[in-house]
């Protein structure tokens, strides 16, 4: 016997429970990545124990069962929660909640609390994420849920799953509406989830620290940081090589990792104190608007430079000393603004100050060989006369002819990381070559610092958005100048400049999937991709940034000269009224498309009512020719042959025109009289 010829012997309360189940492992799976292993394990082995219990036809368990169980459960959030308040230990207790509830599944009772527990744990996905991904697989959820309420509201019979579905997606398709306007049109106070996220946890990006290898980790990672549409003509459009995204600026060494402040308290001290950023701009302004992905971070990637603050929905911002943009609470949630930057800028002092020397620390005993190499450079006559400019440009040509490559594997750094670059491996990833370059400039008595980010992007052609990805992420330094402040260097372009100029990226080795597909088309894959990113950016667009501007600019097409939350409830109060008048006339129009057989047999009963003869609406048109001419005689002989055809004409191939006529016969038969 076939799995398909089992599921229909089944009896219907075994096959309606199989359905039911299948819907809520469909509902959790998705969490299972953000739930602890034991809640995943418990939840799973609930469900198929469920599912076993119904095959073969055996009881449910007993109350302390499911009283040691939730016990069980409850102690297990506790322990790994340390509370059972709270996104994380909320969702963990309600999936093991929903498992627990099938095992207690005995009445029509306990199904509605099943539902209502699956239509709460749906929506709590959307704590994780609110991706398209997550947004289909949960219609798909809901529609599986609605099949299963509609399914328990027919109790008699074995309706076929397929019948209760077209109902459940009719009842859907019938919401969409109600649900596309108060989408549209119910007042933004809060973002989409006000609930507030948990505790930062480890998260794939930038960070307030740089280790050596940490950014040649993060280059693996192919994943979409943040989508930039340029305003204006083509040209506009700053070169790929110009488009350097500021995050933080990181001052402090200690021989292995960079950090955003100096390791030593009085310098830390003078840190704070600060530079002025005595920020000045030049030349046209680029204008676009950013969507960055959630990054639990409080940073802004922005272009440099931008001096006002970008247009941010509910959210603060402010920029630091080191020109690098800050939002008041962290990015937990796809975030849209919009921003004006200067590609032609200068800033810092232009003239020689003590906070500057905070730039020129170095760790005692770390990277002797880079400090002998910055000796014999400073003891060069010509390049001593040629100051700062000139020491700046030996480095680079020391990185463009001394054999350096740029490598996504450089291997495992050592002690003397600047050392071992310059003289040992001469390989390295953006962060090595940064590294070793702000070493040797310190080691020069040249302030120097390192900044993250990221650099460069790619043109998505299906929605025109450039898309700057992980693998973009980028650090590069800056060295101060006397009347010049601040100035970039790129020392990675020095040893690859395709890196920097001709978007020649390294790539993380591709699966055998992608690898086949690139040998059967090269373009194929990526433009797929591309595609797919461009309906995910639309989604991320229209859906998730739909914020109170953007239902205030609705408004604004909508003939309101100056919107407020007034005018929205203006607006869906009419909606409302609009509604009820379409579902009245709705009913209206669906009452007149009943059966009008029956309709017609309704009729002949009401008037055989006034004649005298009362009939039960359970009888048939034959038995009610029996009656009539039981009660009425011979008279009543035509209205019983009437009665006769009418039978007929129910089992008729082709009722609607002999229904017609006998309608027209209706109206002129010999009725009785009391």
């Amino acid at each position: 016997m076939t799995l398909r010829q089992t599921l229909a012997s089944l009896p219907r309360e075994a096959r309606d429970t199989l359905f039911l189940l299948f819907v809520i492992a469909w509902v959790i799976a998705p969490q299972m990545a953000h739930l602890p292993p034991w809640t995943s394990a418990l939840a799973g082995g609930l469900l198929l124990w469920r599912g076993v219990l119904a095959w073969r036809g055996r009881p449910l368990p007993g109350r302390w069962t499911v009283g040691a169980l939730l016990t069980v459960a409850v102690v297990g959030t506790l322990v790994t929660h340390r509370t059972i308040l709270g996104r994380d230990a909320g969702v963990t207790l309600i999936v093991v909640l929903l498992a627990l509830k099938m095992l207690e599944l005995r009445a029509r009772r306990d199904a509605m609390v099943v539902f209502f527990l699956g239509f709460f744990t749906m929506l709590s996905n959307f704590f994780f994420s609110q991706s398209l991904v997550t947004a289909a697989a949960m219609l798909v959820a809901l529609l599986g849920l609605l099949t299963a309420l509609v399914n328990a509201h027919m109790p008699v019979g074995r309706p076929p799953l397929a019948q209760t579905f077209r109902i459940a997606g009719s009842m859907a398709l019938l919401g969409a509406p109600i649900m596309v306007a108060l989408f549209m049109l119910f007042p933004r106070i809060a973002p989409l989830w006000g609930m507030p996220s948990d505790a930062m946890k480890g998260s794939t990006g930038l960070s307030g620290a740089m280790k050596v290898g940490s950014i040649a980790e993060l280059a693996l990672n192919d994943a979409v940081a943040l989508r930039v549409r340029f305003e204006g003509a083509a040209q506009d459009i700053p070169q790929q090589s110009a488009m350097y995204f500021r995050g933080p600026v990181l001052s402090g060494f200690d021989g292995r990792e960079w950090q955003a402040e100096p390791f030593r308290e009085d310098s830390a001290l003078a840190a704070r104190i600060g530079l002025p950023a005595n920020l000045q701009v030049q030349g046209p302004a680029v204008r676009y608007e950013v969507t960055m992905e959630p990054q639990k971070r409080p940073w802004l990637m922005v272009l440099e430079a931008t001096p006002n603050a970008p247009e941010l929905p509910n959210m603060q911002a402010y920029m630091t000393q080191d020109l690098q943009w800050m939002t008041s609470r962290p990015i937990m949630d796809v975030m849209r603004y919009r921003a004006e930057s200067y590609p032609t800028f200068r800033h810092g002092p232009e003239t020689a100050v003590r906070q500057l020397h905070v730039h020129e620390e170095l760790p005692p005993g770390f990277n002797p060989r880079t400090l002998a190499l910055a000796a014999q450079m400073r003891a060069d006559p010509a390049l001593s006369a040629g100051g700062t400019p000139a020491l700046v440009n030996a480095a680079l040509q020391r990185l463009r002819t001394g054999g350096y490559t740029y490598t996504l594997e450089p291997g495992v750094y050592g002690e003397h990381t600047a050392d071992e670059f310059w003289f040992d491996r001469k390989e390295g990833f953006c962060e090595h070559i940064a590294s070793a370059f702000v070493v040797l400039m310190r080691a020069l008595d040249i302030p120097a610092r390192i900044v993250t980010g990221y650099q460069g992007g790619e043109m998505n052609y299906f929605d025109g958005y450039w898309t700057v990805r992980q693998s973009d992420a980028h650090a590069w330094a800056e060295v101060w100048m006397e009347g010049r402040g601040w100035v970039r260097v790129d020392p990675t372009g020095a040893v690859s400049p395709g890196r920097v100029g001709q978007f020649q990226r390294l790539r993380a080795p591709q699966g055998a999937f992608a690898a086949a597909m690139g040998t059967l088309s090269p373009g194929l894959a990526q433009n797929l991709r591309a595609a797919w990113e461009a309906v995910n950016n639309r989604w991320n667009q229209w859906v998730l940034n739909y914020t109170q501007t953007r239902q205030m600019d609705l408004l604004k097409a909508l003939g309101f000269e100056s919107p407020s939350w007034q005018d929205l409830t203006t607006v869906m109060g009419f909606l409302v009224i609009a509604a009820a008048l379409g579902g009245i006339a709705w009913n209206l129009w669906e009452r007149s498309q009943h059966d009008p057989w029956l309709r017609l047999l309704a009729r002949t009963r009401e008037r055989l009512a006034r004649a005298g003869l009362e009939l039960p609406a359970t009888m048939p048109p034959r038995a009610m020719a029996a009656q009539v001419q039981a009660r009425f005689g011979a008279g009543a002989a035509t209205l019983a042959d009437w009665l006769l055809r009418l039978e007929r004409l129910r089992y008729a191939p082709h009722p609607d025109t002999e229904l017609a006529a006998l309608r027209r016969e209706f109206r002129g038969l010999p009725w009785p009289k009391k």
